[in-house]
């Protein structure tokens, strides 16, 4: 048989080498790849190549990975070869019964990219049943009142096969007395009718033995045969007859059990037990649909009828007299389809995952629709419920394809619960729905986000080195390493070099710590530009700014600059005239300090003082005035000390002694002066200059001023 298959698929190569060239012309066709066989050839035989048959070369069989995806396992395809082999018994009889076409539909899928290509197998018959007699012996009585040319129906042989293979012909043997007609029914099978020939005598022969052969026409034909065993009774002149040869009728399948199918009628001209009719079937054991009444002639429905099952019942009846004649007739039962089985969906192929970068119309899963009823019952639409991105699209009859409708995101819908509802056109229709859920995976198409666009810390001064400082945090949607964060810093307002020595921040927390102790009269602010990075590949970031406000604490005391001070800490002598009024200015005494803010906010304090309420100080602007006019008992020469404090908390001070001389000229004093060498301190001369040339640029201003007052 594998010999065979060989040649008629090999016979079968050139039509469809004709086919496939067409078919690359003709787009609508060329999904469909059809294949030729015989049934019953044996597993592992090879059917064709797939692969050659779709374009597929042998290397890309592995990554392909060409298989079969039907509801039986008839078919598998070779990794190896990309052959379609047989895998399991293919019985023509029991795949399609009498149908005359049959044929196996499934799809071939193929991986990477994912691809369906439909596939129809044909399968052919061959020889593989023969006629079969319901019964091996037949008992048949006739009248040899008889007239030559009474038919007599006899028991017909069944055949599972179909056209050539199937029964064609009766033979009768011997066929001296008879004769035979080969007779068709309406569905297309054969009965035989016996004839009779010749007069029959009941005194000279009371039984005959016949055989009947029924043959078909296969190669080689099978044949089977019954034994025919005739009795002569004595006259019964008259048969039974029909009020009708054939009758037909039509019920709908879904009829209750008990109903009244048809009622059949026969008379008999004769008399008394030869006109006493009783209706039986002619083959009993091969009718369990329906009953009937042998008194009445009334069939009624025995069991169920379904549509799905067997379409169309040939019953044949008897009707036999007292006397044992017999006339048979036809009735023909036509069961109407009902819309009584809900269509199904069955899904193929399904994924494990669906990537969220998928492009539209990427096929995602294969389904396939079916329904038992046949017509407008059997004629099935499908939708998908609920606002999916999805669509369906058909395929082939009956298989649709499920692809991608609008673009997906993951982070908004992680799965799909998909639900397609299928009916049919029947009245009222029915329907089904059957759900899946499409999980939806991960790519790396969102960058990390910042929770704040930027960021602005403040640090005190003299902060411990180590220290946290602050903390960033950004969150990123995606999943796995397309959604760990990690944290660096990527530029600075700091030297490049000095930016390790001050900050860095931890890549997983995102805590930025502080290298060192930051100096607010140094470094007064500093700006970071920080990076979020994930781990996807290629790999996505966002920047974030991050200001860095140093604030200062009271650690710098006040420094005077004038008076400048001598080598034992007090200042040089300011000589006051002695007829100064109250409020003559004196000196002034000038400080800073290096903080900022309340803690560089000086003030003037008397801690000590020769002759107390001689002299004011200015508590913000240290100036030195008298406060009275030198009395006569009041010495010539006074002493102050003097303390300038900042507004910390704690404050810190910075004090200075003045020495006041009230003298009308400096040779009052020099005598004393010369008694008290002072050395030269650079320091204070150039403080001494700076504060001259202050002196000048405010009487130039000021001169100024007035200038432009004028001219106004």
């Amino acid at each position: 048989m594998g010999s065979g298959a060989g040649e008629l698929g090999r016979a079968e190569r050139l039509p469809m080498l004709f086919l496939f060239l067409l078919l690359l012309f003709c787009p609508a066709l060329c999904e469909q790849i059809r294949y030729r066989i015989p049934e019953e050839m044996p597993k592992g035989s090879v059917v064709g190549n797939l692969a050659t048959d779709l374009g597929l070369s042998v290397q890309e069989l592995p990554t392909r990975k060409l298989r079969v995806s039907s509801e039986k396992p008839y078919f598998t395809v070779s990794a190896e070869r990309g052959e379609l082999l047989v895998s399991s018994r293919l019985d023509r009889e029991e795949i399609c019964g009498k149908n005359p076409a049959c044929a196996l539909e499934f799809e071939a899928v193929a991986e990477n990219p994912l691809n369906f290509y439909h596939v129809n197998v044909e399968i052919e018959d061959i020889n593989d049943h023969t006629p079969t007699f319901t019964q091996n012996s037949f008992e048949l009585q006739i009248s040899e009142s008889a007239q030559p040319g009474t038919r007599f129906i006899l028991g017909s042989a069944h055949d599972a096969d179909i056209g050539s293979n199937t029964l064609q012909n009766y033979q009768l043997n011997p066929s001296d007395h008879f004769s035979l007609i080969n007779k068709e029914k309406s569905d297309g099978s054969k009965y035989p009718e016996m004839v009779l020939k010749t007069p029959l005598d009941r005194e000279k022969q009371k039984s005959y033995h016949l055989t009947l052969t029924a043959l078909d026409f296969g190669a080689p034909p099978l044949s089977s045969t019954a034994q025919i065993h005739v009795l002569v009774t004595d006259a019964n002149d008259n048969a039974p007859v029909f009020s009708q040869d054939v009758y037909r009728v039509s019920l709908s399948e879904n009829v209750y059990p008990g109903t009244t199918v048809l009622q059949v009628t026969a008379t008999d001209q004769d008399e008394g037990i030869n006109a006493k009719i009783t209706f039986s079937f002619s083959e009993a054991s091969q009718i369990t649909q329906f009953d009937l009444n042998s008194n009445t002639g009334e069939i009624t429905v025995l069991n169920t009828l379904d549509f799905e099952e067997v379409n169309e019942y040939s019953i044949v009846l008897e009707a036999r007299d007292g006397g044992g004649m017999i006339a048979q007739c036809t009735v023909e039962v036509e069961v109407i389809d009902e819309n009584d089985n809900a269509p199904e969906v069955i899904f193929q192929s399904l994924p494990n995952l669906i990537m969220e970068d998928a492009e539209l119309g990427t096929h995602i899963a294969l389904l396939k629709v079916r329904d038992k009823d046949s017509r407008h019952n059997g004629e099935v639409t499908c939708k998908l419920e609920d606002d999916v991105p999805f669509k369906i699209l058909t395929s082939s009859r009956n298989t649709y394809k499920l692809v991608t409708d609008a673009f997906l995101d993951r982070e908004q819908n992680p799965e799909y619960n998909i639900t397609i509802t299928a009916t049919d056109r029947g009245k009222p229709p029915l329907s089904s729905s059957s759900s899946i859920t499409l999980h939806i995976g991960d790519v790396n198409d969102n960058a990390p986000v910042f929770s704040q666009s930027s960021y602005i810390v403040y640090v005190a001064e003299n902060n411990p080195p180590g220290a946290s400082i602050s903390q960033v945090s950004a969150s990123d949607p995606d999943l796995g390493p397309n959604g760990q964060v990690s944290y660096s810093i990527v530029a600075s307002d700091l030297e490049q070099r000095e930016l390790s020595s001050y900050v860095s921040i931890s890549t997983e927390s995102g805590v930025v710590f502080a290298q060192r102790a930051f100096d607010h009269e140094q470094l007064r602010s500093f700006k970071l530009t920080l990076q979020a990075r994930d781990q996807g590949s290629p790999a996505l970031s966002a920047n974030v700014s991050l200001r860095v406000l140093v604030g200062d604490r009271n650690d710098n005391a006040p420094r005077v600059l004038y008076p400048a001070l001598g080598p034992d800490g007090s200042a040089l002598f300011d000589m006051v005239p002695r007829a100064a009024e109250p409020g003559y200015l004196v000196t002034k005494v000038v400080a800073v300090d290096a903080d900022s803010g309340h803690n560089a906010w000086l003030s003037y304090h008397v801690l000590q003082a020769s002759e107390p309420g001689l002299f004011s100080l200015g508590l913000r602007t240290g100036e030195v005035r008298t406060e009275r006019a030198l009395g006569d008992r009041d010495a010539a020469r006074q002493r102050l000390l003097v303390a300038v404090r900042d507004g910390g908390q704690p404050p810190l001070s910075a004090t200075v002694t003045l020495h006041l001389v009230f003298a009308d000229s400096l040779q009052e004093v020099l005598p004393d002066i010369t008694d008290r060498p002072v050395p030269s301190d650079p320091q204070a001369e150039l403080q001494f200059y700076l504060v001259v040339a202050l002196a000048l640029i405010s009487v130039l201003f000021l001169l100024a001023m007035i200038l432009a007052i004028a001219l106004r």
